[in-house]
């Protein structure tokens, strides 16, 4: 059984976000999409709607020069499990290959088992690039959707993901639109509070 899709591998090898030769006068020309169905180099926006309409597409996007791919995208075609995952720009992605970590003094509970890099929660690799290495030399976990252990696990986690997707959205918005303004008060209610313009009293004759 084929425990490493043929794609990835080549995917976690491409290099992205250098400027399409067919289209670099374009606003939006950096080769940062991945085709699974072709397999091939990285392309841009107007490659994609031109050559891959109809093809399984991802997106790859930055984080402090490393290269990340959100987990919305990857989890449809890949088993994510056992990789670290962070919240970047209101989104959670993570990290394709393994990034270099000064050697720090203090004592951290969770590094990946290949790079030995600290984790935030007790996973066992820091990117897509350690869990291949971690299954070509363990062989005791698969990217593959089908060896997860039910499929039960598998949607709760999906929606768990979604939810917390859409709430991290939806707080951005929130600091995007400032809030609805309260309606107006009707012409009665105001015309009933406002104060009404003094008028002296006629002298008298």
């Amino acid at each position: 059984m084929q425990l490493v899709p043929p794609w990835l591998e080549k995917l976690l090898g491409t290099a992205f976000f250098s400027v399409c030769r067919t289209h670099g006068a374009a606003a939006r020309s950096e080769c940062n999409m991945y085709c699974l169905d072709c397999n091939g180099d990285a392309f841009c926006f107007y490659c994609r709607s031109s050559r891959h309409k109809e093809h399984q597409v991802i997106q790859i996007r930055r984080s402090s020069y490393h290269d990340v791919v959100r987990v919305s995208e990857i989890e449809k075609v890949l088993n994510i499990n056992g990789v670290q995952t962070y919240v970047i720009n209101s989104a959670r992605v993570l990290f394709l290959n393994e990034r270099p970590q000064p050697k720090s003094g203090k004592a951290v509970s969770h590094i990946c088992e290949i790079c030995g890099r600290s984790l935030l929660d007790a996973l066992r690799f820091c990117s897509l690039g350690c869990k291949v290495v971690g299954i070509k030399r363990n062989g005791n976990t698969s990217f593959m959707l089908e060896d997860i252990s039910s499929s039960s696990t598998r949607m709760i986690s999906s929606s768990s993901t979604r939810r917390e997707e859409e709430e991290l959205r939806e707080g951005s918005q929130q600091d995007i639109y400032p809030p609805t303004p309260p309606p107006p008060l009707s012409s009665t209610s105001s015309t009933r509070r406002r104060k009404g313009i003094p008028h002296r009293a006629p002298f008298g004759s």
